[in-house]
């Protein structure tokens, strides 16, 4: 669940990465091994579609019109989408609980990301703050969707025989 998680973090800031990092890395085949993803996520159109959308959104972001990400509707958007991300990530048997963990947790990285923006804005320029808003966002969302997770973290999902309490 580590990568819902994460997967929500990210798109408590940017709404439309997790979509496009996990049509990305289902295009090339670097998505975990029996996951929930639907096959048309690996389509190079979806994957190219996603990427051009999130691409707009990082653009539109830094504009002193856009909308804040704590309107009803953006919430939304990035729980759906965190959503759909964490059950193309997680196994099939946990992709309902994954999405629901994704979807959560986007619900609540909306504010704590919005308030961290304003923050760091204190006198700042959009741009800068944008950017690196960006950079750390897409970072967590490449990671959640394609690096290994270390075994401790597996450990919790992994099926045991009784008598035996996990991987040896």
């Amino acid at each position: 669940m580590i990568r819902s998680v994460l997967m929500g973090l990210a798109a408590g800031a940017r709404a439309m990465t997790p979509l496009a990092v996990v049509a990305n890395a289902a295009r090339t085949g670097k998505l975990p091994a029996d996951n929930g993803a639907p096959k048309l996520l690996a389509h190079p159109l979806v994957s190219l579609g996603a990427t051009a959308i999130a691409a707009y959104e990082i653009a539109g972001d830094k504009q002193k019109t856009a909308p804040d990400r704590i309107i009803t509707p953006a919430v939304i958007i990035r729980s759906c989408n965190a959503a759909f991300a964490g059950m193309a990530m997680a196994p099939r048997k946990h992709r309902f609980a994954a999405a629901a963990v994704a979807g959560g947790t986007a619900m609540l990285a909306s504010y704590v990301t919005y308030a961290a923006r304003m923050r760091a804005m204190n006198g700042k320029r959009q741009l800068s703050t944008g950017a690196i808003e960006d950079a750390l966002t897409l970072s967590i969302a490449i990671a959640a969707a394609t690096a290994p997770m270390p075994e401790v973290l597996t450990h919790f999902t992994t099926p045991t025989t009784p008598g035996h309490d996990g991987p040896a």
